[in-house]
């Protein structure tokens, strides 16, 4: 009698890392509703009030306010990622540095993505719109998106997918921030995709 082994993969468990709007972690959770490699599984905010705590709820993914201390306090962090089983974290738009602990237990699976073409406008202070009017103020012909996986050094990450987009003189910090969002949204839901599929 000849038997059929059929494997079936189970899906991993994102946590995104969020602090403001959410624009980039609703996203995500939209595209990971069709996926068969991954889910969202946790939101985890810094901030009480943060407008991407309602938008992720509304979207039906569950989410855990804590904020800077309890983030650096690895009992209560790895008993959140045991509690929803997480496998992968992905940061969208958070603005704290990941502690040691997280990145020694998710090795190679935290990722971020940065609005910019790093190395070229990273580092300490350069988040949001930040980057965007020094991107304006230097005169860049472009700018994009740089999706790297997350070390102990902010923006030095192994860095797994970049794209970029013309700009004109004319563009302002605010032209600049849209069509880098358009960039995120398009891109960054198909790279964490990817990575959880390898």
């Amino acid at each position: 009698m000849e038997m059929h082994l059929i494997c079936i993969m189970q899906k991993k468990n994102i946590a995104i890392f969020a602090s403001g709007n959410g624009s980039n972690a609703g996203q995500i959770i939209k595209h990971f509703r069709e996926s068969d490699v991954a889910e969202v599984a946790l939101v985890v905010c810094n901030r009480a009030g943060a407008a991407v705590i309602d938008r992720s709820r509304a979207l039906g993914v569950a989410v855990e306010v804590i904020d800077r201390a309890g983030i650096n306090n690895p009992e209560l962090m790895n008993g959140v990622f045991d509690r929803y089983g997480i496998d992968v974290v992905v940061l969208a738009g958070f603005l704290l540095m990941v502690p040691d602990f997280i990145l020694e237990r998710y090795h190679d699976n935290v990722l971020n993505i940065h609005p910019s073409l790093l190395p070229r406008f990273g580092g300490k202070g350069m988040y949001g719109r930040n980057v965007h009017q020094a991107v304006v103020e230097a005169g860049e012909k472009e700018s994009g998106i740089t999706v790297h996986l997350v070390t102990g050094r902010c923006d030095e990450g192994r860095i797994l997918f970049q794209a970029s987009v013309p700009l004109s003189p004319s563009d302002t910090a605010d032209d600049v921030e849209q069509k880098v969002h358009e960039l995120e949204y398009r891109h960054y839901p198909e790279v964490i995709e990817k990575w959880c599929g390898m």
